[in-house]
């Protein structure tokens, strides 16, 4: 990068084709050997605006920032203009946004909270910064390419006993350095948890965010919870390891929220069981490794086995609307044998094993759907401040300031309320949290999964054709939008959870509750 300097005079000389220099943010780029190659044409920047002139304004109405960055447009930029300093700098690995409610309030300056304290503080440091180094590069690259996550990402992440953390509070956390000592294992909490999952809800590589990991989430606390000792011995220590994976094998082409309604059959046989049958739309289901699998027993019962990758166990890739490196699955299991001692819980009781986990799954996902949510909304400010119309920021058009206010409402709603919860889950026992906090749990999600789709909608509005287009300036916006209804879906519908949160608080009226 050159340090020579020129004044505005003399790269005003250089303005027709084959002689193009341009100035953005008081950098000088030489463009004459690019502009035939240009994307958007050569009259654009031939526009008697744009050549030789300062056109800075003009390029963050259509380019994101980071495209100056990318070395092949870094190398363009052969000086300076003197006297002047760049105004427009990109943020630091691991540094707070600026831009309001783009960071939950106990992030942001001037503000205070009651629940996080300063473990919680460094640990979000350090994972944000965990996230921007190692996973967002690899994010990035596989959410185009379909490829399951790199092994050297799930390697990091082990190190830093991040998969462990995952899986929530507890005593599998006994002993080990959790992010290179900022937290302690008996100062992890559900807010750390909650930081972890909005950390990653950042990336905005919804497929990828799945991938990596996310059949473990709620695929290993079973096997741990549920499991022989011998098999939690053997499996747990794999998938902290960051060297094998699991998934959770419930839902069929026949039931989803209907678990009852399960077709896929363990028969039971001398020293195991023989199961045969079908799993459909399987997080991480392509290269899982272990398959937590309900299944109708001999009796009409639910049993939960745990099957090991096989012969007999077949897995295809199913395409949705987000990318394939979330490994979804359709899983067909032909007369597979499975020990007596993979049997998660009692026989004919496993709807208690599926049941056991479906609180901390749904609150997990809310963590993310509301981060999610959040980054929107910082991208709609920047937009709507950068982008010019009619002479005017867009934020001067009304109608638009008011979709940012529902925006932000919306996300602050749902924060609030999550961390309510949250706090509560910390001074609760399970049994406790199953007591209370499942329909609130249920209601929440049901609210942060509904407004997503309205604040997706919305930010589309406010992008125009830029938000359903996958590269540029909206193609975060894009991606959004088209990927935001599975988490009205996943861990259960919206509809199904709203009722179960109602049924929830009916058992619980007074009977002497009256008008």
């Amino acid at each position: 990068m050159s340090s020579k300097e020129f004044s505005v005079e003399e790269v005003a000389k250089h303005n027709k084709q084959g002689d193009l220099w341009v100035i953005i943010d008081s950098k000088v780029y030489d463009l004459s050997k690019f502009a035939g190659m240009h994307p958007g044409g050569l009259s654009v920047l031939l526009d008697e605006e744009i050549a030789g002139q300062d056109a800075t304004e003009a390029f963050f109405s259509l380019h994101r920032h980071e495209v100056l960055l990318r070395k092949q447009y870094s190398r363009l930029q052969i000086g300076s203009i003197a006297g002047q300093t760049q105004q427009i700098l990109p943020p630091a690995v691991g540094s707070l946004s600026k831009v309001p409610y783009a960071e939950p309030s106990w992030l942001a300056s001037g503000y205070h909270s009651p629940y996080y304290k300063d473990h919680h503080r460094a640990f979000q440091t350090a994972f944000r910064k965990f996230v921007e180094e190692v996973i967002l590069p690899d994010g990035q690259a596989r959410e185009e390419d379909g490829k399951r996550p790199s092994q050297s990402v799930f390697d990091a992440m082990a190190k830093e006993n991040i998969i462990a953390m995952r899986l929530g509070p507890g005593p599998h956390l006994k002993g080990l350095t959790l992010m290179g000592g900022v937290v302690k294992p008996e100062e992890f909490d559900y807010f750390h948890e909650l930081i972890m999952g909005q950390e990653t809800s950042k990336l905005n590589a919804r497929g990828y965010n799945d991938g990596l990991g996310g059949g473990t989430y709620i695929g290993l606390p079973p096997i741990m919870n549920f499991g022989k000792p011998a098999l939690r011995n053997k499996i747990v220590p794999e998938v902290f390891a960051g060297k094998k994976l699991c998934c959770l094998a419930i839902t069929e082409a026949f039931a989803g929220s209907d678990v009852a309604g399960l077709k896929c059959h363990a028969k039971k046989v001398d020293g195991g069981y023989i199961v045969t049958g079908t799993k459909k739309w399987i997080t991480n289901g392509t290269f899982a490794d272990y398959f937590t699998v309900g299944c109708r027993t001999d009796q009409g019962g639910l049993s939960v086995l745990l099957i090991e990758r096989g012969p007999g166990v077949e897995t295809k890739q199913i395409k949705t609307p987000y990318s394939t490196t979330a490994g979804t699955a359709y899983i067909t299991f032909d007369e597979v044998f499975v020990p007596d001692e993979n049997l998660l819980g009692q026989e004919n009781k496993g709807l208690q094993v599926i049941l056991s986990n479906f609180n901390h799954e749904r609150w997990g996902m809310t963590t993310a759907s509301i981060g999610a949510q959040r980054f929107v909304v910082e991208e709609c400010l920047k937009w709507a401040t950068q982008r010019k119309v009619f002479g005017k920021p867009l934020h001067s058009q009304a109608v638009i300031r008011s979709k940012l206010a529902a925006m932000i409402s919306r996300v602050e709603s749902a924060q609030n309320w999550l961390e309510n919860i949250t706090y509560q889950m910390n001074h609760m026992n399970y049994k406790n949290q199953a007591e209370h906090l499942a329909g609130p749990i249920a209601l929440l999600k049901k609210y942060a999964t509904e407004t997503a789709q309205e604040t997706a909608r919305d930010a589309v509005q406010i992008f125009g054709g830029r938000g359903i287009t996958k590269t540029g300036m909206g193609k975060n916006i894009e991606h959004y939008h088209r990927t935001v209804p599975f988490d009205a879906v996943l861990g259960g519908a919206e509809d199904v959870l709203g009722d179960l949160g109602v049924r929830q608080a009916l058992r619980k009226m007074p009977k002497d509750a009256r008008l």
